[in-house]
């Protein structure tokens, strides 16, 4: 359940993140379809807290850079470590498709870090980008450093309805595929959360931490390509010590 006032901070954020200069209350009232009270009663509070200022009189509103001094403290305070970062852009670019680095948030997978891919059609994902941690290779390659009894707890909150037939729709079905991707070697998807992507997965190794590492992009261009993709993630990753093996 979303705390509303929450979440619209964070999507007036995303909001001038996008937009990249001052909007004034009205501007930000119509962007959002927010009533006026609401965008009034929003901007006037992070305005008195700091966050927002008008570099202008009547210009419009703008966030300080109080936003960015809090975010690099926090960074700062439990970084990832650079080599997984150097690892995730050399996978991108030998395998030419956006890779990304991600941990468990409740019943989902979230990203970290992620290294775009530069082709024209490929899988979008930022900072932040969440997919169910059941229904991707990356959230099974994270559920798959769980463990059982704590997979077991966490199966009995998520909904397995509602999603295609290559999800899988039960504790029963992900336990297997679970099962399979440990005899494989890695974790692969094919449009269960995101139409049309295909996915590669692996178990990162890193102290006190669950991470997990994907590589990603069109199912028409990688599907028949994972075991390829997998093979050029482990042998990257492996020489650099940095690939949990089952």
């Amino acid at each position: 359940m979303q705390v509303r006032q929450a979440a619209n901070v964070l999507e007036l954020l995303e909001f001038f993140a996008e937009r990249r200069k001052p909007a004034t209350l009205t501007e930000i009232a119509v962007e959002l379809d927010w009533p006026r009270s609401s965008t009034f009663n929003i901007v006037g509070t992070l305005a008195d807290k700091g966050y927002l200022y008008e570099p202008v009189t009547r210009g419009g509103y703008y966030p300080t850079p109080r936003w960015f001094v809090a975010t690099q403290a926090i960074a700062e305070a439990d970084p990832l470590p650079e080599p997984l970062l150097a690892l995730a852009r050399e996978i991108r670019d030998a395998t030419g498709e956006t890779t990304g680095i991600a941990s468990p948030s409740g019943m989902n997978a979230v990203m970290l870090f992620v290294a775009e891919s530069s082709q024209a059609v490929r899988y979008f994902a930022k900072a932040g980008s969440r997919v169910p941690i059941h229904a991707s290779s990356v959230g099974r390659a994270l559920l798959a450093q769980y463990p059982k009894p704590e997979r077991e707890a966490l199966y009995r909150k998520i909904d397995f309805t509602g999603l295609p037939p290559t999800a899988p729709r039960s504790p029963d079905e992900l336990e297997a595929a679970l099962f399979d991707a440990e005899t494989r070697g890695y974790h692969q998807s094919d449009s269960e959360y995101v139409p049309d992507l295909a996915g590669v997965s692996v178990t990162l190794l890193c102290p006190h931490r669950r991470l997990a590492l994907v590589v990603a992009g069109p199912r028409s261009r990688c599907l028949e390509r994972r075991a390829d993709t997998a093979a050029i993630i482990r042998d990257l990753s492996g020489a650099q010590g940095l690939l949990h093996e089952p």
